[in-house]
């Protein structure tokens, strides 16, 4: 039953499905009988994920959140994984999901390798967190520039400051963020580290090594700057699988938990490719590769 297969989406419990099942005058429904309905949704979520990834996709945001899932007898968090693009005509897709062990650099490369077989290409710019096996697949793979999400980056800088000094020391670095180009961003950042390492030297140690890093985002469009300077695009989907997975609590395998996640990230692109864009298509022009210039079609969307 659709009904009962949304409600699974949507996230609720078992115990509710079976009181919805009742006031709509049917007799109640098992937990069994839950979970074999919504396997049919297996079809349409390998559809989903296994559609070809056809134009340029521009920007491309990885992220992860963990999840329980049972494995050999044993329950352990597991990395789901999302990859989120916008095309050319300024429309975000999610373009993939995975279920692994760890964030290691095999299962990150792994999946990106799934990406690029499916299509995807022209990435100009990854923004990420700084999980080094992220970042060594990204590198030996999308041959693009990589950002590295200033949050995070943030929060990194933030555990080698009291917590007292925390706001301050914030409001400090952020004052590189709201620079009016590139150069001028990277001046003022390397005086804040010189002056933060009189009384932070791991902090300053921290913004020498980020400073390419945190600061790539603003060789692009500077319209573009508060969308790629983070992960903040994806984390709102991280927030929603949290939700929508906690009446499981305990998913019995991988494939159960894809199955959700998939499903809600399969609709979440559908209500992106009918909602406002998520950035212009003349602004996209001006970091499109030479082939795309002047095209304006929109992405792959979802398979029918």
């Amino acid at each position: 039953m659709a009904v009962i297969q949304e409600a699974y989406i949507q996230g609720v419990s078992t115990r509710k499905v079976d009181a919805l099942v009742q006031a709509m005058g049917m007799n109640g429904i098992s937990k069994s009988q839950v979970s074999n309905l919504c396997s049919e949704l297996d079809d349409q979520v390998a559809v989903f994920l296994r559609r070809p990834l056809t134009g340029e996709w521009t920007y491309l945001w990885l992220d992860a959140t963990y999840l329980k899932v049972r494995d050999n007898a044993r329950v352990m968090n597991k990395a789901v994984v999302v990859a989120v693009g916008v095309t050319l005509d300024g429309r975000r897709e999610v373009l993939g999901i995975d279920c692994g062990m760890a964030e290691t650099e095999a299962f990150w490369t792994e999946f990106l390798r799934s990406l690029l077989s499916r299509g995807l290409s022209d990435v100009r710019l990854v923004i990420s967190d700084a999980h080094e096996g992220l970042t060594v697949a990204v590198a030996k793979l999308m041959g693009c520039t990589w950002q590295r999400c200033r949050v995070h980056f943030m929060r990194n800088a933030m555990a080698y400051v009291p917590r007292h000094q925390h706001q301050m020391v914030a409001a400090v670095i952020r004052t590189a963020f709201v620079q009016e180009t590139q150069p001028e961003a990277i001046k003022q950042w390397r005086e804040l580290a010189a002056n933060l390492g009189t009384r932070f030297p791991k902090v300053q140690d921290l913004m020498e090594r980020a400073e390419q890093d945190v600061l790539a985002f603003m060789a692009f469009p500077k319209e573009h700057w508060p969308q790629i300077a983070s992960t903040n695009p994806i984390e709102r989907l991280n927030r929603e699988i949290k939700r929508r997975s906690q009446v499981v609590g305990i998913f019995p395998n991988d494939a159960s938990a894809i199955r959700l996640v998939g499903a809600l990230m399969g609709e979440q692109t559908d209500e992106w490719q009918v909602s406002r864009r998520f950035m212009s298509q003349e602004s996209l022009q001006k970091v499109a590769g030479p082939d795309q210039k002047l095209q304006s079609g929109r992405g792959p969307g979802r398979a029918a």
